[in-house]
C-alpha cells in the first residue's frame, strides 16, 4: 500500500510539473528546469552521504566484535542486503539515519546517545528501520521526489519573474495576477507533496523493521523514547536539509500540530498506532 501511495504521490508531482512547464514556457521550460534541479540533486545523490557525514563528525566503526557492528550485520544478512558501512555519532541526543545511493553503497549511522540510551532489543529495531530504508531505495525515491519539486519551484520563480516584468504570457492566454498566484501556490502544493512521500516512506521502513526484528513492540518503545528526547534538545549542528534523513526529526520540539503537512516525519504517536496494527 505505501508502495503505491509513494508511486501516485511521484506521479501526482510529476503531473503537476507538466502542467506548470506546460502553462507557462512549455516543453522547453519544463525540460530546462528538470536539467537545472536535476544536475544539482544528481551531485547530492552521489555525493551527499559523504558530506552528511562529515557534517555530524561520524566516525567509521569497523570494530568487528562491536554489538552495534554485529547487529547490522546480522539484519543485513536477514535483510539479503550487502553489508552497509556503519557509522557512529559522537552526540548524546539519540537519533540515526541511513544513506547510500543504492544497497550497495549504504550506510548506518547511529548516534552514542541512541546506544547509550536504547536496550539492545530497541538498538536492533531501529537499524531494522535504517536498513528497510536502504533496502526500498528512499534515498533514490527522495531524490526524485526534490528533483521534479525544485524544477516546480524554479519554474513558479520564472513565472513570477515573467509576470511582475512583463512577460505575460499573453499567446497562452495567461494572466500577470494568475500567474503570480500560480508561482505562489503551485510550489506550496509540490512541498506537500513532497513532505507526504517522505512521510510515506517511513511508515513503510516503520512497517519493514517491525517484521524482520518480528515484533513492533521494540520500535515503538524506542520511537517513544527518541521522540521524548529529541523534544528536550536539538541535535547539535542538526540542519532543515538533512533532517529528513532521521528517524526522528531532529527538530521536533519545535513542531507544533499545523506544520504537520509540511513535516517530513509522520507524528510519533501515529507511527506507534500504525505499528501496533502490523502483524508478523
Amino acid at each position: 500500500m505505501e508502495v503505491i501511495k509513494t508511486t501516485v504521490l511521484l506521479v501526482l508531482l510529476s503531473v503537476l510539473l507538466v502542467s506548470l512547464g506546460g502553462y507557462f514556457g512549455g516543453a522547453n521550460g519544463t525540460l530546462i528546469a528538470l536539467l537545472l534541479v536535476g544536475g544539482m540533486n544528481f551531485y547530492a545523490y552521489y555525493y551527499s552521504d559523504k558530506h552528511v557525514l562529515n557534517h555530524y563528525k561520524a566516525v567509521e566503526l569497523t570494530d568487528t566484535r562491536h554489538f552495534v557492528y554485529q547487529m547490522v550485520r546480522d539484519l543485513a544478512y536477514k535483510a539479503n542486503l550487502p553489508m552497509p558501512k556503519v557509522y557512529i555519532i559522537p552526540q548524546n541526543i539519540p537519533n540515526a539515519f541511513a544513506t547510500g545511493r543504492n544497497p550497495q553503497n549504504g550506510v548506518v549511522a547511529v548516534t552514542q546517545g541512541l546506544i547509550d540510551l536504547l536496550n539492545p532489543e530497541e538498538v536492533k529495531s531501529v537499524i531494522a528501520h535504517e536498513l528497510a530504508h536502504i533496502r526500498h531505495y528512499d534515498i533514490l525515491t527522495g531524490t526524485i521526489a526534490a528533483t521534479i519539486a525544485g524544477a516546480i519551484s524554479a519554474i513558479a520563480n520564472m513565472m513570477q519573474f515573467g509576470a511582475m516584468f512583463g512577460g505575460n504570457n499573453q499567446e497562452r492566454g495567461g494572466h500577470p495576477i494568475i500567474m503570480i498566484l500560480l508561482a505562489i501556490i503551485l510550489p506550496i502544493a509540490a512541498m506537500i507533496i513532497q513532505m507526504t512521500v517522505s512521510r510515506t516512506r517511513e511508515y513503510a521502513a516503520d512497517e519493514a523493521a517491525a517484521r524482520l526484528v518480528g515484533t513492533p513492540v521494540h520500535l515503538q518503545n524506542a520511537l517513544q523514547k527518541l521522540d521524548n528526547y529529541a523534544r528536550r534538545g536539538d541535535l547539535r549542528d542538526a540542519t532543515q536539509e538533512t533532517a529528513h534523513m532521521f528517524i526522528i526529526n531532529p527538530f521536533a520540539g519545535h513542531d507544533v500540530s499545523f506544520r504537520e503537512l509540511f513535516s517530513t516525519h509522520p507524528s510519533t504517536k501515529n507511527r506507534i498506532e500504525r505499528l501496533s496494527k502490523v502483524r508478523v
